[in-house]
């Protein structure tokens, strides 16, 4: 847990620069799921919550994906620019 900690701080001072993908992925993430228009509507209960999980579920692979990249530019001692 401390190191993503320490990978947020780094986005956060522009130390890691995070692709954009990535930063797409969680824009889209948070303006689909507090939008009310819904793939799956969310009357049914616990059915209408599978797109919103789906999508929350992409975007925790990318951000560990990014955090996996960072934490390698770590060990290699890389600089990212």
């Amino acid at each position: 847990m401390r190191m993503w900690g320490r990978f947020l701080k780094a986005v956060l001072k522009g130390e890691w620069k995070i692709s954009p993908l990535s930063w797409l992925a969680v824009v889209g993430t948070l303006i689909y799921v507090v939008s009310p228009i819904d793939a799956i509507p969310d009357v049914i209960p616990f059915v209408g919550v599978i797109d919103d999980v789906g999508l929350w579920g992409v975007m925790s692979i990318l951000a560990a994906r990014e955090k996996s990249h960072w934490a390698a530019s770590l060990r290699d001692g890389a600089i990212s620019i």
